[in-house]
Parts: structure tokens; C-alpha cells; sequence
């Protein structure tokens, strides 16, 4: 959503005192209520019954069990999506990613005032931030654990392959040894790669709520602010254009290399995420005089439900088009790269 709110740039009117009891207390403020309560229950109810946390996701990897939904390999945090492609690559892209988000986060606070982070943009971008700072640490961690390998475990001719955690059977064992060489090395690949832990886990899920956030940002800018704001006859600036694109480019840049699955009930998240929003800004309205940051979100207007639920439902094919990418991905990377690609569809 917009950063339009530079010293000299367009804010929206303070047409009414958010802080009375005659602006909460009304039939309006009732039904989006009862859309954002609404939306709480499904995403806590979707998250209790399809969340797989450490315990049982441990129990899975010891047991041979079936994977759940939302399981993560700790390796998936940090390897890139090709077998033949360094750890380290995506680790520059990672630090590269979130110095230029961190830069343009600075940036817009010193020319737009602290004040600019009372839009859902600089939430996400920050989120956004945030979440290749912590892709940076476990790339880092990654990194290391491929040189652990790389530099040992090589015994008897059997060297472990770093990316995979597997064991390679030499070839002069003989044709006739190669089922139960398979068999082995699936085994040994199962042992040998540990579930994610708590940070993880954090991680997958940031990136699934800023996968939707990003291109819901987006969209309500370029199709619903942007059309508004040249009515008005307010020109954009490099860093609004900036924030409103960038964003988006990097985390699939990120979703292209990476080895992250892609679960669809995780889109609970991202109503949480955004629920919460709205949530701060009913709080900071009611006690603070003040105009609201998106328009629509004014509940003074007769079509503030309306805005609420359409809002509510755009979230819905933002994710689902983030997740086709990620389908897309697997797909075209699948095709072209059948011996080296390692991503679970």
C-alpha cells in the first residue's frame, strides 16, 4: 500500500474525530468487526489443525512416517534449488537483498519522517527485511555445515554429499549390488537430514506471510491508490515506485533459488498478519486524532464493509498467485534441470 506521505505530498483529509463514541459505536463498525473476527477464527482454526510443529514433525523423520503438512528439512532453510549451485550464492543474494531493503527502509524514514511506518507498505518491507536478515544467518549456518562435509566424511571410498546428506556407493561394487545400494543410500538420506528447528520453521512461515503481503501491497497501490492519486494530480516519486516493486522482485528472486516448500494452509498466516494492522490502527484512531493511512479503511463511510470484506478476499488470489509461481517453478526447473533439481513439489 502507499508511502505517498512526504512533507510536500498528498495525505489523505481528516474529515471526522476518530477518538468519539459516535464514530465506534454504529452498525458499520459492528459488521467489520464481525469480518475481522471472522477472518481471526478461520486462520487460528486452519493453523491448529494443519500446522505440524517440532515434536510431531521429530516423530515423522524418526519414524519413516508420511510427511505432514508444512514439514521442513533443516537443509531446505539455506540450499539453493539446484543440486549443482553453491550455498554461498544464495547467500549473496540474501545479504544483497536485504542491505538494498534496509537502504531504501532508511531512506524513506529520513525524507518521509518516521510517520511513514503507519503504512502496511513499511510493515511488509520491514517484515520483508527481516526475513532475509534471518535467511542471511541460516545461509551463513548453511554454508558452513556444506564445508563441514566437504573438508570430512570420507571413509572407505564413500564420501557424503554435502547438499543431499546421502552416501555415494562407489561403482566397482557391481551392477548387481545396485538395489540394495539405492535402498542404503534412501535410508541414509532419510537419517541423515534433521527436521528444522524453532528458527526454521520462523523462517518458512515469514516467507509464506510476505509472499502474499508483497503482492497485496502492490496490487491495492498500482490498481486502487495509484489510479486515485492521479485524479489528484500527485506525482510519484523514485522511492515510492521503489518500494512498491522492489519488494516483490527480491522475495521471488529468493523464491526462484531457494528450497522452501510452498504449503497453502499458511495463508492463515498471512490474514493474521494483516489482521493485525487493522487491529493497530482501530487502537491508534480511537485514541488519537488522526487521518487514516488507506481511505478505505475509513469507517465513517457507508462502504467501509464493503472495502473491509473485498480487501479480506483479494488476499485469497495474491497468495494464490505467489504459490502458482512457486508451481511454475518447480515445473519449468523439473524439465530442465531433471538430474540436479532437489525441491519437494
Amino acid at each position: 500500500m502507499a508511502s505517498e506521505g512526504s512533507k510536500v505530498s498528498w495525505h489523505p483529509a481528516l474529515t471526522v474525530d476518530t477518538t468519539t463514541s459516535e464514530y465506534w459505536l454504529n452498525w458499520r463498525v459492528i459488521l467489520c468487526a464481525i469480518w475481522v473476527l471472522i477472518t481471526m477464527i478461520f486462520a487460528f482454526f486452519i493453523i491448529w489443525k494443519y500446522e505440524g510443529f517440532r515434536n510431531s514433525n521429530r516423530d515423522t523423520a524418526e519414524t519413516q512416517q508420511p510427511e505432514k503438512a508444512g514439514f521442513l528439512y533443516e537443509d531446505e532453510t539455506w540450499k539453493p534449488c539446484l543440486r549443482g549451485v553453491h550455498p554461498a550464492w544464495l547467500l549473496a543474494f540474501r545479504v544483497l537483498a536485504f542491505a538494498v531493503l534496509l537502504i531504501l527502509l532508511v531512506a524513506t524514514a529520513i525524507f518521509d519522517g518516521g510517520s511513514i511506518f503507519y503504512y502496511y507498505t513499511q510493515w511488509t518491507c520491514t517484515f520483508t527485511a527481516i526475513y532475509f536478515g534471518l535467511g542471511s544467518s541460516l545461509s551463513v549456518y548453511g554454508c558452513y555445515q556444506y564445508h563441514k562435509s566437504l573438508g570430512g566424511d570420507k571413509v572407505d571410498n564413500v564420501e557424503g554429499d554435502a547438499e543431499q546428506g546421502i552416501c555415494s556407493t562407489p561403482a566397482v561394487l557391481g551392477e548387481s549390488s545396485n538395489s540394495s545400494a539405492k535402498h542404503t543410500s534412501s535410508s541414509e538420506e532419510f537419517n541423515a537430514r534433521r527436521p528444522a528447528g524453532f528458527w526454521g520453521y520462523v523462517f518458512q512461515i515469514i516467507f509464506q506471510m510476505n509472499a502474499g503481503a508483497v503482492l497485496l501491497t502492490d496490487c491495492v497501490f498500482w490498481f486502487i491508490i495509484v489510479p486515485f492519486l492521479e485524479i489528484k494530480n500527485y506525482s510519484l516519486n523514485v522511492l515510492v515506485i521503489n518500494m512498491h516493486t522492489i519488494n516483490a522482485v527480491l522475495l521471488l528472486g529468493d523464491a526462484a533459488l531457494n528450497c522452501l516448500r510452498f504449503p497453502m494452509f499458511r495463508i492463515a498466516y498471512f490474514f493474521l498478519w494483516t489482521v493485525t494492522y487493522v487491529i493497530v490502527q482501530w487502537v491508534v484512531h480511537a485514541c488519537v486524532k488522526i487521518w487514516w493511512a488507506y481511505p478505505f479503511l475509513d469507517l465513517s463511510s457507508p462502504y467501509a464493509p464493503l472495502w473491509y470484506f473485498a480487501v479480506a478476499v483479494m488476499h485469497i488470489p495474491c497468495y494464490g498467485v505467489f504459490a502458482l509461481a512457486i508451481r511454475l517453478k518447480h515445473t519449468l526447473l523439473s524439465r530442465w534441470f531433471p538430474d540436479s533439481y532437489q525441491c519437494v513439489k
